[in-house]
C-alpha cells in the first residue's frame, strides 16, 4: 500500500496515520509489521514513532494472511430458506458470524460449512466462505448465504446498488418527538477507540437510516430502522446519535440498563432480495426472539399500569 501524505496529516505518528487509514487492523498489528520492516517512508525504513511531512511517500506491506483451515461443526441452523444458489438463515443472538483471530469455531461459518458440505461461495475466502453480509454477533436476524460464486457476485451487486431491502427491530432508550425520520450521516472509525464507530467526516462512508416508531412507552421507544446502506454497527451508532441509543448495547448504550440483556435489543426481521437465478423478487421475515418479546411485554404491562 503507497500513501502520499498532503498538509492535513504532516506532524501525525505514522502508525497513527496508518491505524486510520487502513480498516480492519489494530495498531498494535501495525507496529509489530514496522519493526519486522514491513514500512518505508521515501524508500528508507523507519520507525512507527516517526512523523509525517508533507510530500512523504509511504509504502506499507502487509504480510500475506496465513492460510486456515476452517473445520466444519454440527451447530443447529435455523434455516428459513434454502436452494441450490443460497440460503437464508435466523441468526441467533450471541453467534458470531464468521471466524476471527482467538475465535475460530462456534461461527455461523462453522455451522453453514457442516450444513452446506462444503457447497459455499469461495469468493470471500477461507474465512467467510458464503457470507455475503453480515451482522453483529449480539444483533439477531435474517442473514443471506451464497452457495455459489455466481449468487454470491449478484447479491453483493445488489447490496452496493441499495436495491437490497433489510429492515430491524429495535427498543431503543428515550422518547421521540417525531415519529419517523432519517439519519443521513456518514461512518467512519472512531479515533479513539477501534472498536467503535462513530458519525464523522473524516475516512467515512455515506450512511442512511430511516426510522419510525412503532410504539412510544415511559422512557423508550420500540422502533423499525430501514437501511439504505449498510455500514458497520449503522443502527447502532446512528440511533446513538440520535440520542437513543438501543436498549443493551455495551459499546454505544447507557451504563445501567432496566432489564438484564445479554446484548442489544436489535433484530433483522425482514430482508428482500432479488434471487439470482430466477429473476424473482423475494422477502422473508423472522420473528423476534423470546427475550426481546418479554422485554415488550413488561414495557407494555408497565405502560398500562
Amino acid at each position: 500500500m503507497i500513501f502520499y501524505i498532503g498538509e492535513e496529516d504532516a506532524g501525525t505518528r505514522i502508525d497513527k496515520f496508518l491505524g486510520d487509514s487502513i480498516e480492519g487492523i489494530t495498531r498494535s498489528y501495525i507496529q509489530k509489521v514496522i519493526e519486522d520492516g514491513g514500512l518505508t517512508a521515501n524508500g528508507k525504513p523507519c520507525k512507527a514513532s516517526y512523523k509525517l511531512r508533507c510530500g512523504d511517500e509511504i509504502n506499507f506491506e502487509l504480510p500475506e494472511p496465513r492460510e486456515l483451515s476452517i473445520e466444519a461443526e454440527d451447530i443447529p441452523l435455523d434455516v428459513i430458506y434454502e436452494d441450490d444458489a443460497l440460503l437464508v438463515v435466523n441468526k441467533p443472538q450471541g453467534m458470531v458470524v464468521h471466524p476471527a483471530p482467538g475465535n475460530y469455531s462456534g461461527t455461523l461459518v462453522n455451522a453453514l460449512m457442516y450444513h452446506c458440505k462444503g457447497s459455499l461461495s469461495g469468493i470471500n475466502g477461507v474465512i467467510r466462505p458464503g457470507i455475503v453480509h453480515r451482522i453483529d454477533k449480539n444483533t439477531s436476524g435474517l442473514l443471506m448465504v451464497a452457495k455459489t460464486n455466481v449468487a454470491h457476485l449478484s447479491l453483493a451487486q445488489q447490496i452496493k446498488e441499495h436495491s437490497f431491502s433489510r429492515k430491524y427491530k429495535a427498543i431503543v432508550h428515550g422518547t421521540f418527538t417525531d415519529m419517523e425520520g432519517t439519519v443521513n450521516a456518514p461512518i467512519g472509525r472512531n479515533k479513539k477507540n477501534r472498536e467503535k464507530m462513530c458519525v464523522t467526516n473524516e475516512n467515512s462512508k455515506e450512511a442512511v437510516t430511516h426510522w419510525r416508531v412503532i410504539e412510544q412507552f415511559e422512557k423508550c421507544a420500540y422502533v423499525e430502522c430501514v437501511l439504505e446502506t449498510g455500514r458497520t454497527h449503522q443502527i447502532r451508532v446512528h440511533m446513538a446519535h440520535l440520542g437513543h441509543p438501543v436498549m443493551g448495547d455495551d459499546l454505544y448504550g447507557v451504563k445501567k440498563e432496566k432489564f438484564k440483556l445479554n446484548g442489544q435489543l436489535l433484530h433483522a426481521y425482514m430482508l428482500g432480495f432479488v434471487h439470482p437465478l430466477s429473476g424473482k423478487y423475494m422477502e422473508f421475515t423472522a420473528p423476534l426472539p423470546d427475550y426481546f418479546k418479554e422485554v415488550l411485554e413488561k414495557l407494555a404491562l408497565c405502560k398500562e399500569g
